[in-house]
């Protein structure tokens, strides 16, 4: 009999917790952590201890700040031996005394600004952000039973959080992304003001598992913003970078006439991400690209990873010689009539002109050197007379690579730090956060062309209909030809 009650009391418990609303563990959660209003207050964090590695016993001093809404870094020394991570709200960065300073791109990249969001509000933020939440069931950590809350990015990068049933708080997170996980524990919380905060961090990276005591936590203590900047590590002088980016605006005609002779495939992958916090491809397309006088001409040959039917395929094949019959017409329009200045392609270093650029630096970037600096808005720029597309990039923050010895844009990375209005935002407005990265590879030791593109954004159409839209646009294959697009011949696609 007893056991017969055993048995229904634990199946009773499983039912209960298998039923969990996401939702209502995390209010428990914020409950137990001093509420909702007192972690919103919490504005800023220094936390200052010591760590150890439990491989080797190496030790010495930690510590970690944040900044809202995403500013953060970690510094610690083993024996000697230092370590740092951080991002300052535009580019992430890693530096160790051993491979020295870099600044983190692709999935290192993302994973640090989910970290630094993460870190600095918690799950607070979430719908702004439009990230998913979850159940994850129920484990049991360290013999004491515990229920898991997923939190998806809108990037894909997925937080597992651990609660502890019976006090509510987190116990352990996990962030996920790309087969890498960092894993921390916590325990021995204690009241710092109005909240309450672990004193006591077991932190898994790399393969290495560390624990860090700390000493003292203070909240909203105001910290400079230079504490989150870039080392300066090298001691060799940097290039003037307005001098630079000059010479990068001159290299432009060059660089649109080597275009003109490149062909390309492009794959443009439709990606959502579901109520689960699973982030799905939902549907691609691909084309073939041809540049004539600096302006596409684009032929889509498959749909969905498959070709296109005989009749779709002569529809696109039609609509790519109208694309450049179009642009031969315009083109002779252009010669014949005076020249129009807003008829040129406007280039990065003019764009770069609506902004201000901070922590220049020297980096070597798929074995090449470049010159990485970070750029934010500009107060000072006179939006009210520039082009649009001044107005747009003006309203951006990231972080650009540009190779030293080819002039040319290698990586840019960028987020609109404020939203944007098309038509005084009548006929559609893009929403703060938007972001944009773009990788580029270096083509028969001439030129820098696109290799991926990653497009995220939400924008809100006509007052009413609002688009998300999250792409990852790969191009490859680049093929050189010296007669101009309407003659070209192309052979069939090579897939990636």
């Amino acid at each position: 009999m007893r056991f017969a009650k055993i048995i229904f009391l634990t199946a009773a418990l499983a039912f209960a917790a298998s039923g969990q609303s996401p939702e209502k563990i995390l209010k428990n959660a914020e409950k137990a952590l001093g509420g909702s209003k007192a972690l919103r207050s919490v504005r800023a964090v220094t936390r200052i201890g010591s760590i150890t590695r439990l491989l080797d016993g190496a030790s010495g001093g930690h510590t970690s700040r944040t900044t809202e809404p995403d500013l953060y870094n970690e510094d610690f020394d083993l024996n000697g031996f230092e370590v740092e991570t951080g991002t300052n709200g535009r580019s992430g960065w890693a530096r160790n005394s051993r491979d020295g300073l870099q600044t983190l791109t692709g999935d290192a990249s993302l994973m640090m600004r989910a970290e630094a969001l993460y870190r600095n509000h918690l799950w607070l933020e979430r719908k702004r952000e439009k990230s998913k939440i979850a159940y994850g069931g129920q484990t049991a950590l360290d013999g004491r039973s515990s229920q898991i809350v997923t939190l998806t990015t809108i990037r894909g990068i997925t937080i597992k959080i651990y609660f502890d049933p019976v006090s509510g708080l987190p116990v352990r997170d996990e962030i996920l992304f790309a087969g890498r996980t960092e894993t921390r524990d916590y325990s021995d919380y204690r009241s710092v003001g109005a909240v309450k905060m672990p004193f006591f961090e077991r932190l898994t990276r790399d393969g290495q598992t560390y624990e860090v005591r700390l000493d003292s936590i203070e909240t909203n203590k105001p910290i400079d913003r230079t504490a989150f900047n870039f080392p300066v590590i090298s001691k060799e002088p940097l290039p003037d970078i307005r001098q630079l980016l000059k010479e990068l605006q001159e290299n432009e005609d060059r660089v649109e006439a080597l275009l003109d002779r490149y062909s390309y495939l492009q794959k443009i992958i439709k990606r959502e991400l579901g109520k689960d916090g699973v982030l799905r491809e939902i549907g691609s397309e691909t084309y073939q690209l041809s540049f004539y006088k600096g302006q596409r001409v684009k032929r889509l040959i498959e749909k969905d990873g498959k070709p296109l039917s005989e009749k779709e395929q002569a529809e696109a094949d039609k609509d790519a010689a109208q694309q450049a019959e179009d642009l031969e017409k315009k083109t002779q329009k252009a010669a014949s009539g005076p020249p129009s200045g807003d008829s040129r392609r406007i280039s990065v270093a003019e764009v770069l002109r609506a902004s201000k650029l901070i922590n220049p630096r020297r980096e070597r970037f798929r074995g090449r050197d470049v010159i990485v600096f970070d750029f934010e808005p500009d107060p000072a720029f006179d939006y009210k007379n520039a082009k649009s597309v001044l107005k747009f990039f003006g309203k951006t923050a990231g972080v650009m690579w540009i190779d030293e010895q080819d002039k040319q844009v290698a990586r840019l990375e960028a987020s609109l730090s404020e939203s944007f209005g098309i038509g005084g935002g009548v006929v559609a407005k893009l929403k703060k956060g938007a972001s944009f990265t773009l990788d580029q590879e270096r083509v028969n030791d001439e030129i820098w062309l696109p290799s991926v593109a990653e497009i995220n954004l939400s924008v809100r159409v006509l007052l009413v209909k609002g688009i998300d839209l999250n792409q990852v646009v790969r191009s490859y294959n680049y093929r050189k030809f010296e007669t101009e697009v309407k003659d070209a011949k192309v052979d069939d696609p090579v897939k990636p």
